[in-house]
């Protein structure tokens, strides 16, 4: 009797458990209706049938979209830009010149904060914050400095390096390649007649150099270039001669000319540490961080670059004339357009340049001057390595090596020397160990700037910095008092040096262009410079140490000698 009594009450627990749960699954649709319409204002509009269970699967995607909005997507880390084998990822770069410019991306994203397209990578979330929230663009802010607005002497016809008012001939040509140039092609003769406004902006950026600078601090004409080496329609492609590795001499639609850089690496990849510096591979983003380094720290003596994705197809074999370069095209295995062209090193079928399926990126360095209306003077740096396996050279056996190199002209007087040891914290900020030579403009004598060429050696290794790079700096203890002050001001908080960097890379077109280790490792060997700098100052004192600038005349001031 006791069981069945038992039972009974099990059997009737069950059925009001099972009524319980039919009156919720009954009133669930109407809370949902309910809730969808308090969503909306109080609408009562009839909807479709299914109209809440789409809403509903709707809200729960959009939850997990944003949920996940502060993590990169696998595209986004870039382990090869953009080069994905979706179909719609192949875009052509004239496609892509219709696109939205990198400068609105920039501006938008200085508005709004960070979009889907411009994702932190993880853990740096809160520095992409920085860039675009705290008081606006630091890099704005930074050549609003003091620093950054001491003006240039007056400029004499001796200053410049091309008097607007003379007739010259201004045209393309491709330097060791002389058989490309286009008879065709329309030449140019800036003359007091024409606006310079007129001019294209290739030519402009040739006609405002000048003794101290390639370009001015706020000059409009390098932001207008800068557009040009993306969106200029390449009319001639053309192997450079000489060099270690494969370089492209491109002529656009307007007659300017640039040298191409095509990528060898991907971002995240390091220089193999059993490598040697004269066998590591060119990089095309270093290109393109080098000159957006140059720029900041105020030096402004690397031509502009920009980044830019070609269409191997249609925008290198199909207008070269070539026929070495156009002989070494072929479609690899997994149906991609290869090729490899002819240079010292990495120029053959093993080491061919493979598109995804036919679109490569690269760097474009604005052309200098033809060498037969602008001659450069190419200098040997006096702290050029031995590039032998086993050798070394002087400056790296003789403590006491600089000594001697300020007793020989041109480092005995003015500002070369001052000017080599800018070149030396530019590289080692890069982690560049092949500078073995450096030029100058022939006009200006030894009254000018060194010109920063050739920078693709860089940004090779983020986990290592190379203080042999270093020991000019180290052996002579001089520094430009301009240099100083400004290495002092990228090294303070509000005007962190990875941060401008990562704002101003943002403007270019294969942004991002470097990743977070090689932004941090800029900051940590800035403060390796500011160490050496100090224990020169603490062992010679600040004034033999910290050297005014000097306003150099062109006609007769040749600068103090150096002690």
């Amino acid at each position: 009797m006791i069981l069945f009594r038992k039972f009974r009450l099990l059997i009737l627990m069950v059925f009001l458990v099972a009524c319980t749960m039919h009156i919720m699954i009954d009133l669930l649709p109407k809370l949902e209706k309910r809730g969808a319409e308090s969503a909306d204002g109080g609408c009562q509009c009839a909807q479709h049938p299914g109209s809440d269970a789409q809403g509903w699967g709707k809200q729960r995607t959009r939850s997990g979209a944003e949920a996940e909005a502060g993590w990169p997507n696998k595209h986004t880390l870039r382990i090869l830009q953009d080069f994905s084998n979706e179909p719609s990822s192949n875009l052509s770069s004239h496609s892509l010149e219709k696109m939205t410019g990198a400068g609105d991306r920039v501006e938008q994203l200085r508005r709004s904060g960070p979009s889907e397209d411009h994702k932190p990578l993880i853990g740096h979330q809160s520095r992409a914050r920085i860039i675009s929230t705290r008081g606006g663009s630091r890099l704005s802010a930074l050549y609003e400095h003091p620093l950054y607005k001491v003006d240039l002497p007056v400029l004499t016809d001796d200053d410049t390096l091309f008097n607007v008012n003379t007739d010259i001939s201004f045209y393309t040509k491709a330097t060791g390649n002389q058989d490309w140039h286009n008879e065709d092609e329309e030449e140019f003769s800036p003359t007091a007649d024409i606006p310079a406004e007129s001019y294209p902006h290739w030519l402009r950026f040739h006609i405002g150099i000048n003794r101290y600078e390639l370009y001015s601090r706020h000059s409009p004409v390098l932001d207008a270039l800068l557009k040009d080496l993306v969106n200029q329609r390449i009319t001639s492609v053309a192997m450079k001669s000489g060099g270690t590795q494969l370089k492209l001499i491109m002529t656009f639609q307007n007659n300017g000319q640039a040298l191409f850089k095509p990528m060898k690496q991907t971002r995240e990849q390091e220089t193999p540490p059993d490598f040697f510096y004269f066998s590591d591979f060119e990089r095309h983003n270093a290109e393109i961080a080098a000159f957006h380094l140059d720029r900041i720290l105020d030096f402004r003596r690397v031509p502009p670059v920009a980044g830019r994705l070609v269409n191997m197809t249609k925008e290198i074999r199909d207008v070269t004339r070539d026929k070495k370069l156009w002989r070494t095209f072929f479609i690899s295995p997994a149906n991609n357009v290869c090729f490899y062209g002819e240079c010292s090193y990495y120029c053959s079928t093993e080491h061919a340049l493979c598109g995804k399926p036919d679109q490569i990126e690269g760097s474009l360095a604005a052309f200098l001057p033809d060498l037969t209306l602008a001659k450069r003077k190419t200098w040997r740096n006096p702290w050029r390595r031995s590039y032998h396996k086993r050798k070394k050279a002087e400056w790296e056996v003789d403590p006491d090596y600089c000594d001697e190199v300020k007793q020989t002209p041109p480092y005995d007087r003015g500002s070369r020397l001052l000017d080599i040891m800018d070149m030396t914290i530019f590289d080692f900020l890069m982690g560049n160990m092949d500078r073995h030579h450096y030029e100058t403009f022939e006009k200006f004598g030894n009254n000018t700037f060194i010109i920063h060429l050739d920078n693709g050696r860089g940004f090779g290794k983020h986990s290592h910095d190379e203080l042999s790079i270093l020991v000019p700096l180290n052996q002579c203890c001089r520094v430009r008092k301009s240099t100083f002050l400004r290495l002092q001001l990228l090294a303070k908080e509000e005007y962190q040096l990875s941060v401008l960097m990562e704002e101003s890379l943002l403007r270019d077109r294969l942004s991002p262009v470097l990743i977070q280790p090689h932004l941090q490792a800029m900051d940590r060997r800035l403060r390796l410079v500011l160490q050496v700098l100090s224990g020169c100052i603490d062992k010679e004192g600040y004034v033999n140490v910290v050297e005014e600038d000097v306003v150099r005349d062109s006609a007769t001031h040749r600068g103090p000698r150096h002690r």
